[in-house]
C-alpha cells in the first residue's frame, strides 16, 4: 500500500504521523512510504532522516493526498484537507467528530473511509490510541494551570505547592480516568491539595490506593461538584465519553461561587469541553476569562511537547496502522477493537456516539464495509 503522511497544519501542531522509526516498519512490510518535505520539523526528523528511513519526500500535501492508499497523521482535518481526501482512501488521525459538524460533511462528502484513533478499544475495554495523549494532556494540564495562576497572567497569584506556613493551592480534577490520574500524579509531585472527583465508586477506590491518601477522592454529584469547585483554585476538567460530546459539569452560573482568578483547565474540549463557557483555543492564545475565571481551552494540547507526544502516539498506532496497510479495509471485519475506530465510511456514519450527537443515520461497520 502506498502510505502517505503530511504535515500538520493546525495552530502550534508540531506533532507528525509517522517518526522515521514508523516509517522503517511500514517500509520493512512493504510498504512505499510518502512524506510531506519538512513534515516531522517539528521534532526534530529532517526529510534525510525519513529518506534514511525508506521514505520517500514529497514537495506538497498536496502530493501526498494525491499519491496515497492510506493517510496517517496526528489532527483532524482541516477544510484545505478533508476537500483531498477521496473514496476508496484510508484516513487514520484522531477525529472528535461529535462537536465538529462541518468536519464531519466534509468527510462524508469525500467517501473516506475514516479511522479515529480516539474511539479504537482493546480488549480491556479501554482507548489505547488515546491513552498516550490523554497521559500527556494531565500532565500538562497542570503545568498550564499552575502557569495561568500567576498573577501576571490574570490568575489567582497562588503557588499550587505553597511554602512552610502557607497552605498549598487547592487543585480539583473532574474525572478519574487516564486525564484525571496524570493530572493528579502532577498535582500532587508539586504539592497541590488535590481532590478526584468521579462516578464510579470502584475507580474512586482504585484510585484511593493508587495514591495512598495523598489525594482526596468524592463522589461526584452535583453537591460535591458545587462544593470542590467553589473551594479550587485550579480546576481540570477530564471527563470523556468514548466518541461522544462532553457533558456540560460546570454551568456559567458555577463560576460566580468560584475564587475570582481562579484556573479551569479544559482536558475535554477535543470533545466539545465539560464547562458550560468552553471554547477552543490554540496555543498562541491559550486563555480568556469569564466572570473572573480563567479558561485554558488549547486543544491540541500535547503539540506543546511533540518529541514526547509524536513518539509516544506512534508507539501506540503502529500496530493498527500497519494492519491496516497489510490488509486494507479487510483489517477493520477481522479486528473488532480496530471497527470500534471506524466512525465514516463511504459517506455513512459508523459510530454511535457520532451518529446521536449530530443526528445522523447509524449503520454497523459490518453492513457498511459489506455494502
Amino acid at each position: 500500500m502506498r502510505v502517505g503522511c503530511p504535515k500538520e497544519i493546525k495552530n502550534h501542531e508540531y506533532r507528525v504521523g509517522l517518526t522515521p522509526a514508523s516509517v522503517r516498519e511500514y517500509v520493512a512490510h512493504g510498504h512505499s512510504v510518502l512524506v510531506e518535505t519538512n513534515a516531522g520539523a517539528g521534532i526534530g526528523a529532517s526529510d534525510a532522516d525519513y529518506q534514511a528511513a525508506g521514505a520517500k519526500i514529497a514537495a506538497t500535501a498536496a502530493d501526498v493526498f494525491a499519491n496515497s492508499d492510506m493517510i496517517v497523521k496526528v489532527k483532524e482535518p482541516q477544510p484545505s484537507e478533508w476537500a483531498q481526501l477521496r473514496e476508496g482512501q484510508i484516513l487514520y488521525t484522531y477525529l472528535h467528530l461529535a462537536p465538529d459538524p462541518e468536519q464531519t460533511k466534509g468527510l462524508i462528502a469525500s467517501g473516506v473511509t475514516a479511522v479515529a484513533y480516539e474511539t479504537v478499544t482493546d480488549e480491556r475495554g479501554g482507548l489505547p490510541l488515546l491513552a498516550p495523549m490523554s497521559e500527556v494532556a494531565g500532565r500538562l494540564s497542570i503545568q498550564a494551570g499552575a502557569f495561568s495562576l500567576q498573577k501576571a497572567n490574570g490568575g489567582r497569584g497562588v503557588l499550587l505547592g505553597g511554602v512552610p506556613g502557607v497552605l498549598p493551592g487547592k487543585v480539583v480534577v473532574i474525572g478519574g480516568g487516564v486525564v484525571g490520574l496524570h493530572a493528579a500524579r502532577m498535582a500532587v509531585g508539586l504539592g497541590a491539595d488535590v481532590t478526584i472527583l468521579d462516578r464510579s465508586l470502584p475507580r474512586l477506590r482504585q484510585l484511593d490506593d493508587i495514591f495512598n491518601g495523598h489525594v482526596h477522592t468524592r463522589f461526584s454529584s452535583i453537591d460535591a461538584l458545587e462544593s470542590e469547585v467553589f473551594q479550587a483554585d485550579l480546576v481540570i476538567g477530564a471527563v470523556l465519553i468514548p466518541g461522544a460530546a462532553a457533558p456540560k459539569l460546570v454551568t456559567r452560573k458555577m463560576l460566580g461561587g468560584m475564587k475570582k482568578g481562579a484556573v479551569i483547565v479544559d482536558v475535554a474540549i477535543d470533545q466539545g469541553g465539560c464547562f458550560e463557557t468552553s471554547h477552543a483555543t490554540t496555543h498562541s492564545d491559550p486563555t480568556y476569562e469569564v466572570d473572573g475565571i480563567i479558561h485554558y481551552c488549547v486543544a491540541n494540547m500535547p503539540g506543546a511537547v511533540p518529541v514526547t507526544s509524536a513518539h509516544a502516539l506512534n508507539n501506540a498506532t503502529i500496530g493498527h496502522g500497519l494492519a491496516l496497510a497489510d490488509k486494507g479495509v479487510a483489517a477493520i471485519l477481522a479486528d473488532k477493537h480496530l471497527r470500534n475506530g471506524l466512525n465514516v465510511h463511504k459517506g455513512k456514519i459508523t459510530n454511535a456516539a457520532v451518529a446521536e450527537a449530530l443526528g445522523y443515520e447509524l449503520h454497523a461497520p459490518e453492513s457498511a464495509l459489506a455494502a
